[in-house]
């Protein structure tokens, strides 16, 4: 037989031993720096899924702030619009208002004015009146009539005429 396939128990023994001492020199030197590698990264890989989830829900709070602060400005906006809506037409109906009462003021001085300018016409023609009508009286009489007896025949006149105006 093949000296190398063949069992040597001190072959066998120095194996197990080398094998033993390998595994324990493993084990202090490398296998636990690795396992503590291993798990350091799982706390890390763990730390950042964490900071990853309080990310995302920091992101839906903000974007739900957001929204809620989008729906304010709009709710704001809607009402500013109103309220410049409602400012606009109670000026318009201020100034509507105000240029209704000039426009009457307006109205009420040229009826003044027409009154004030037909009295005035009315004396000025009264007066006219009778400085003509004492004129022809003077030449039908042919003497000088007073102003005083001229003016009483004149109210006389006039008053018939409103008599018969009015009947």
């Amino acid at each position: 037989m093949n000296p190398l396939v063949q069992p040597d128990p001190g072959l066998f023994i120095w194996t197990i031993l080398t094998f033993l001492v390998l595994v324990g020199l493993l084990a202090k030197f490398a296998w636990r720096p690795l396992l503590d590698a291993l798990e350091s990264r799982r706390a890390t890989i763990a730390k950042s899924l964490e900071d990853a989830q309080k990310a995302r829900q920091e992101l839906e709070r903000l974007q739900r702030e957001s929204a809620e602060m989008m729906r304010q400005a709009r709710v704001e906006a809607e009402s500013i619009i109103s309220r410049s809506r409602s400012d606009a037409e109670a000026l318009r109906e201020e100034l509507k208002q105000k240029s209704r009462a000039e426009a009457a003021a307006i109205v009420k001085n040229a009826e003044k004015q027409i009154q004030m300018e037909t009295a005035r016409a009315i004396q000025q023609i009264r007066t006219e009146t009778v400085d003509l009508s004492v004129a022809i009286a003077s030449k039908i009489l042919k003497r000088q009539v007073s102003k005083e007896d001229h003016e009483g025949l004149i109210e006389d006149t006039l008053k018939q005429v409103e008599t018969r105006r009015h009947v």
